[in-house]
């Protein structure tokens, strides 16, 4: 699955037919409306984290997406089980990309903010990029390179120009940028069965072993387990987490995929941390300092450097 973490969660799906440049209206509209959901969820999580400890939201919010997804896959379209090979596959995934990346990711903005959060993730590709580089030894031209340089200098400054009077904001901010790397490692184990099966499949049996997995981390939080101060608030997050953000913008994305290029709908991501630095401020009233805000900059101008060398790549392979 390939995130839009950059963005937040998105799966790696094989886009259906391409359409000639200019890009189409109607897709660019998904893509963006995506991205403006997806990138409100770092805030939704901030929101939630207030009455509910960080692992047990991951837990509700999954078992509540694995039922709604439930009531689609095997009630209204009746999809064929996949194969017993993938739904191993599958399983594995969920434990990697949602389990780990969502209890990492969850703690992460319980240390850190919001904020921060909407700036690291537009690192994510890059991180993506430079695994495949050290893993699999692609070879990666200078362009690439560079872009990867750029990425990782702005989350240099992102982390390092926290503007926090303890070391629990950097820990957060660590952590965050982990779990771009568990998410990139996500990506490795699914992209081949995410691209045999529908959307709603994949995100219905991933979002059930991620649920499952993340039972008895739950449990740890018990002695944390409250009546919640701001119920409505809280109730609301977490159905906002798990209605737009875990299905309806995943949705969107995919339908888009099906008429652009997978290079415009990754740069149309880019809006990710502007719309959830955006969210994060107005609502939240978090702070950004200058030069945390210049390398959320200069992580999306690697971002893009590294998506452009991997568009060309691509183009060069298939011939187009």
């Amino acid at each position: 699955m390939t995130r839009i973490k950059q963005g937040h969660e998105l799966p790696n799906l094989a886009p259906g037919a391409q359409t000639a440049e200019p890009a189409p209206y109607g897709p660019v509209v998904c893509v963006v409306i995506a991205a403006a959901v997806l990138s409100s969820s770092y805030t939704l999580t901030k929101v939630a984290l207030r009455d509910v400890p960080p692992l047990t939201i991951g837990l509700i919010r999954f078992a509540l997406a694995a039922l709604v997804l439930a009531v689609w896959v095997h009630v209204v379209r009746r999809y064929p089980r996949p194969s017993g090979a993938d739904l191993r596959r599958l399983a594995i995934g969920g434990l990697l990309g949602i389990t780990c990346y969502f209890a990492i990711e969850n703690i992460g903005v319980q240390l850190a903010t919001a904020a921060d959060a909407a700036l690291l993730v537009a690192a994510y590709p890059a991180i993506t990029a430079f695994l495949e580089l050290v893993i699999y030894r692609q070879r990666t031209q200078v362009s690439g390179l560079i872009g990867i340089a750029f990425a990782i200098v702005g989350v240099c400054f992102v982390v390092g120009y926290a503007p926090s009077a303890s070391g629990t904001r950097l820990i957060g901010d660590i952590l965050l940028v982990a779990s771009g790397v568990v998410w990139a490692l996500y990506n490795f184990v699914t992209r081949t069965v995410a691209n045999r099966y529908p959307t709603p499949v994949v995100l219905y049996y991933q979002s059930v072993a991620g649920a499952i997995a993340f039972v008895p981390l739950a449990l740890i939080e018990a002695d944390q387990w409250r009546v919640p101060e701001h119920p409505a608030a809280t109730v609301g997050s977490l159905a906002a987490l798990t209605i737009l953000c875990s299905i309806a913008g995943l949705g969107l994305y995919a339908k888009a995929l099906q008429r652009l290029r997978p290079s415009t709908a990754v740069n149309l991501l880019n809006l990710v941390p502007i719309f959830g630095l955006l969210i994060a401020v107005v609502t939240l009233g978090e702070s950004v300092t200058p030069l945390q805000l210049a390398g959320g900059i200069v992580v999306v101008i690697g971002v893009t450097i590294t998506t452009r060398y991997e568009h060309r790549k691509s183009g060069r392979r298939t011939g187009s």
